[in-house]
Order: C-alpha cells, then structure tokens, then sequence
C-alpha cells in the first residue's frame, strides 16, 4: 500500500494549481507618491529651449547687370530677404553656462536664442559644431550659477534601463516622457550628416525634442537626443541619442578652443565579420573588423596590424563595425594610447595605437589658379592623409583635390572634394602639377574626375 499511496501523493502534488500573483495595491502613502517627479524636478533646469534664426539671402535676378533688360525684368526672381526660424532643445553642462545640442539645430543660425524652464533668455554663441556626429557646443552669454547636469559614463548603460527624454516636442514647452535604454551600439543609423554611434530608446521623442536631454534615474546625462525613425514624423518608439561620453569629448575639446572637432585617424579600411567569414579568419564567432587596407603611415599599421588581421576591440569594449571603432578612439581622446586586441589566424593578440590627428605630411600645397587657367579662382591642394580624412578620400588616391571649384569650376559641373587624376589625358599628381597643366590647354579641355566612387570625364570647347 506504502508505494500506492506514494505516487497518489506524488500525482496530487504534481496537479496542484500554481496560485496566480495578484497585483499589488499600494499599503502606504510613500507606495503611493512613488513616481518620477523627484528626478525631473532636479534634471528638468538644466533643459533648455533653443530658438535659432538665419537670414536668407534673396535671389539675384540674372538680367540684373544687363542695360537693356534689367528694367523689364526688374522684379524677376528677386525676393525679400527671409529669417528662417528653427527650434530645438539643449542641456546645460556647467555653471558658467556650456551647453550641447545638436548641429543641425544650430547651423548657420545668425542669431540663437536660450530660455531656461524659468523663463530667462540667454543670447548664446557656438564655440563648437560638427555636422559628422550632430553635435554643438554654446556658451550662454553673461551667465554664472547655471543649473546643470552631469554625465555619465555612457559605456556603462544596459539595455533595459529606464530613462527619461526631456525636450520641447512640436514647440509645446518642455515634455517629459519615460521608457527604457531598447539597444546600444546603433551604428548603422544615419541622421542627416551624422554617421556615428547611438544610444537606442522606446521614450517618445518627436520634432523639437532635437538636442534635449536623455537622462538616467539619477538624474545623470547618458545621451543628447537627435533623431527618430519614423514614416509619418512623429515618435514610433524608436529614437536614438548621442552617449554622454562622446559628448564629453567634444565639451574638452571646445573649452581647449578648439573650433572643429578633431578625431584620432584610423588609417584603415574594414568591413565587419559576418558568419560566413569568421571560420575563415579562425573565429568561433561573428564579431570584429576585418582590415582590408591600411594607409602606411595608420597609426595601426605602426602598431602591426596588416590586412586580414581582425580588430576585436578597442579600449576593452568590444567593436563590430567601423562606426563603432572610430567611436571608441574619440572617447578616448587623441594625444595618448590605447589598448587594442586583435586576431591573426586565429590568435588573439594586444597591441598599444597611438591616437593621432592625420599627418599633413607631404605638404598639401594649397593654390589658386590664375587668370591664365581655363578654370580661375579655382581652389587646388595635393593628397595627404589629413586631405584624405577632411574629403573622406579613399587611402590610396592621388592626384589633385579641388578645395573650392570656384565660379567658373562650379559651372562646369566641378564640386569641392572632386580629385582631378588627369588633364588632357597626362595624370597630375598634386595641385600644382594640375595647375600647370591647365594652362597648357589648346582649344579643348578634358579632366578625368574621381567622385566619390565614381569616375567621370569633362569635355569642354574653350
């Protein structure tokens, strides 16, 4: 009977219903008034509105300088000069008055506008701005005691975390929303000019949030807001913000007054290791850059690494694309070196890279063309790795940069960052060598172009 009674026992255990967890109703007054207003009520006075206006040129009408028609055509295509207006938000990072936003809120404004929560107006200028990353650094006028927030470490943000977006959304006055850190390391999202590295989160963010502040439960900056995807304009729950430590960088960077933000070059093309690559390259996993090229004088290439060595990490974080290492080489800083791990066939080596601006070396030789070139005004420099960083050259190009096409240039289909390999056929090697082939023109002039990845040819009748 023992072990039928036994397993009785056991069956009756076994199917006894789970009990459900009831959901909890608040047992005191503290469980109650749990909410996120002490957070806010500290973070939301170091956010702040940003009005920015510029003035836009008006049309000249092309039969202005002409005696005959301008009377006729006096009004064609001219308009009123017009201020354009964009809104956006900021966060203030100091108490005498720094504050981040992003640059395409600021860019090319002529006059900007700060207004605190409290209703004060400060007059603000740009110390600095960069298209690249979205970023913009101001300096409040006349002002002391400001209320700001600090940053956080941004590596150290999980995904799940709760975060609060502060900004001013469609220009309502500051918007508080909630929700969690969705992703990290977003690097395959462009937002106009930017291409970089973002924080991912679900917390709403829509048009004016641009710039406002994405801030942790203490009350700390881990990110700058700048972009949504969306299809209809507003917040699908997918936004992303610029890491607090990026941010960091480009504060130091501009209080050293420096006006452009200067990155630690590279010097190597990659692509990231997929599945179908890593057991070729001795991986037992996807992960790391594959180099493909390195430039001779990449402070990587210094270091070691060739081509086919695969890049795992840098700093000690872990890096999966390009995007991504360029990222962790402008945290760290340039002037000092950091720690890089790399794969050979399958061994996993440490390395230091010094991080350094690109070398000017050779010399670009900047020039303008004369009055004697088919082309005049017409602004010319040599290749060096600082010209290949400032265009976005590829490694191995040479020839001549066209750094200002000029009026003449820009009408014959020229653009700033064109490279010029050759003129009626003979290859230039520099600016000067372009220049001077051009005053050698005869009746006709042909110019082999490199555009980006494209290679196109110019034919004219002189």
């Amino acid at each position: 009977m023992k072990p039928f009674l036994s397993a009785v026992i056991a069956i009756g255990m076994m199917s006894a219903p789970v009990a459900a967890t009831e959901p909890a109703v608040p047992n005191s007054q503290a469980e109650i008034a749990l909410s996120f207003a002490p957070v806010v009520k500290q973070a939301a006075p170091a956010v702040v509105n940003i009005y920015a206006s510029r003035v836009v040129q008006s049309r000249r009408s092309p039969f202005a300088d002409d005696p005959f028609f301008s009377d006729f055509f006096r009004n064609y295509g001219q308009t009123r000069p017009q201020v354009q207006n964009s809104l956006g938000s900021g966060v203030i990072l100091s108490a005498d008055g720094i504050v981040v936003s992003n640059n395409h809120v600021v860019e090319q404004a002529d006059d900007i506008r700060v207004v605190l929560n409290d209703r004060r107006e400060f007059r603000a200028r740009v110390l600095m701005a960069d298209a690249e990353a979205d970023l913009a650094i101001l300096k409040l006028e006349e002002a002391a005691e400001m209320p700001h927030l600090d940053l956080r470490d941004s590596d150290g943000v999980e995904v799940g975390e709760l975060v609060l977006a502060i900004g001013n959304p469609f220009g309502v006055g500051q918007t508080v929303s909630s929700g969690i850190v969705s992703g990290l390391a977003r690097s395959g999202t462009a937002t106009g000019n930017a291409r970089g590295y973002f924080i991912q989160t679900d917390a709403p963010i829509n048009p004016g949030n641009s710039g406002g502040a994405l801030i942790d439960l203490n009350g700390r900056l881990i990110g700058v807001n700048t972009s949504i995807l969306s299809k209809s304009g507003g917040s699908n729950g997918i936004g992303f913000a610029i890491p607090a430590s990026l941010v960091k960088q480009f504060v130091a960077q501009a209080r050293a007054g420096n006006e452009v933000f200067h990155r630690p070059w590279a010097g190597l093309n990659g692509q990231p290791v997929d599945a179908a690559m890593a057991e070729g390259l001795g991986l037992d996993r996807p992960g790391g850059i594959v180099i493909a090229e390195v430039h001779a004088a990449s402070p990587f290439g210094v270091a070691g690494l060739e081509p086919g060595d695969v890049i795992l990490d840098v700093g000690g974080l872990p890096v999966n694309t390009p995007a991504e290492m360029i990222y962790r080489m402008s945290v760290a800083g340039e002037g000092g070196e950091v720690p890089v791990r790399y794969s050979r066939e399958g061994e996993a080596l440490d390395t230091m890279v010094r991080l350094t601006r690109p070398p000017e070396d050779p010399p670009r030789g900047d020039l303008v063309t004369d009055e004697r070139s088919p082309i005049p005004g017409m602004g010319l420099c040599g290749v060096n790795p600082a010209v290949l960083a400032e265009f976005g050259l590829p490694l191995s190009a040479s020839g001549a940069v066209v750094t200002d096409p000029g009026p003449v240039g820009l009408r014959a289909g020229l653009r700033r960052g064109d490279m010029i390999l050759a003129v009626n056929g003979e290859t230039v090697a520099d600016g000067r060598a372009a220049a001077a082939a051009l005053r050698d023109t005869g009746r006709w002039l042909a110019l082999d172009v490199q555009r980006g990845r494209e290679r196109m040819s110019l034919r004219f009748r002189l």
